[in-house]
């Protein structure tokens, strides 16, 4: 069994520091712990604290990974997750990645060095494929966000029928020109931009690139691309967003240059946080079962560890609804198609 003194003599460092990195000491360069990462992987060290704890105890604790926690939907969705996981005496580890690829890897070596009993993806950034091994060292679950060839088990709704007859709606009240926002290069995102294309698609529309918008995320994302969608050739007259906040900060862009929501323009946000109400005109979205979306994926941990389980494939879809408000219903455009 390899030793620290084999990881220090494979990485070419003293022992000293491959400590300081061990125990995430402040004063340690990238490119020192990226040495003795490489070497107790090759190594596959494992480090003799956290091997006894195996042996004699649980962590009693989940991490859980997500990308912002000023996002009310993360919020919302570790409520529900902590609720669960308190009935049942474990606690939470909050994993923030401010979407950075190596601070997300750096948090799945938690689950590696068994520092955690579990952890919970509610989205990634690294391809898969980096992901999945760390799923060897203990259980991992996928909550809103998914991979298609996974073993994994997902707690999800259907972005893509959500996003389809979200833009829909669009459709209905008489809207032909419908931008879109989205986020990353997920598969949620991906799945939602598929919605809406399949939407226009029905109906012959044709969609065009620059209505189209990626990394679109909160309220001044919202405000931005509402800016940028008035100086496009061909102004969109109606928006589906991937987001209440990005919804919300459209909507107060355009307020500002006097424009009228839905007259002018309709917007329809996705989620249905608190904000929808709050905002004036109140905001048409599709509203995700945020609540049983982290209860489900947290009692589905809970059962993994408790039982011992081995990682199967496991989908489960929740429902979600379209909530109709006055951001798309427009007393000027009541056209049905």
């Amino acid at each position: 069994m390899a030793t620290i003194a084999d990881v220090a003599k494979r990485a070419g460092l003293s022992r000293a520091t491959v400590s300081r990195v061990l125990n995430n000491h402040p004063n340690v360069t990238e490119d020192k712990k990226k040495l003795v990462r490489e070497a107790m992987e090759s190594l596959k060290y494992v480090p003799n604290t956290t091997a006894q704890r195996l042996r004699n105890q649980r962590t009693d604790t989940i991490a859980i990974i997500v990308p912002v926690l000023t996002n009310p939907f993360f919020a919302y969705l570790l409520e529900s997750m902590d609720m669960v996981a308190t009935k049942n005496h474990l606690q939470l580890l909050i994993c923030q990645t401010r979407y950075s690829k190596q601070k997300e890897l750096d948090f799945l070596e938690l689950l590696r060095r068994k520092q955690v009993d579990g952890l919970i993806l509610t989205s990634y950034e690294n391809e898969w494929r980096k992901i999945e091994p760390f799923a060897a060292f203990g259980p991992m679950v996928l909550c809103n966000e998914y991979e298609r060839n996974t073993k994994v088990p997902i707690i999800r709704m259907d972005q893509f029928e959500a996003s389809y007859i979200g833009t829909r709606h669009l459709i209905e009240q008489g809207h032909e020109r419908i931008a879109c926002t989205c986020g990353d290069k997920s598969n949620l995102a991906k799945d939602r931009q598929a919605g809406y294309r399949k939407a226009l698609a029905e109906k012959g529309l044709l969609v065009q690139d620059e209505w189209i918008f990626s990394n679109v995320f909160d309220l001044e994302d919202g405000k931005r691309v509402f800016r940028s969608m008035m100086y496009l050739k061909d102004v969109p007259t109606a928006v589906f967003t991937g987001s209440d906040q990005v919804a919300a900060g459209m909507i107060m862009a355009a307020k500002a240059v006097g424009k009228s929501v839905p007259d002018d323009i309709a917007i329809i946000g996705f989620d249905d946080q608190p904000i929808c109400k709050v905002i004036e005109p109140a905001l048409t979205t599709i509203k995700q079962p945020i609540e049983e979306l982290g209860k489900t994926a947290m009692e589905v941990m809970i059962d993994l560890i408790a039982f011992k389980k081995e990682l199967n494939h496991q989908e489960i879809l929740l429902p979600y609804d379209l909530v109709i408000r006055d951001s798309t219903m427009s007393k000027l455009k009541s056209i049905s198609i």
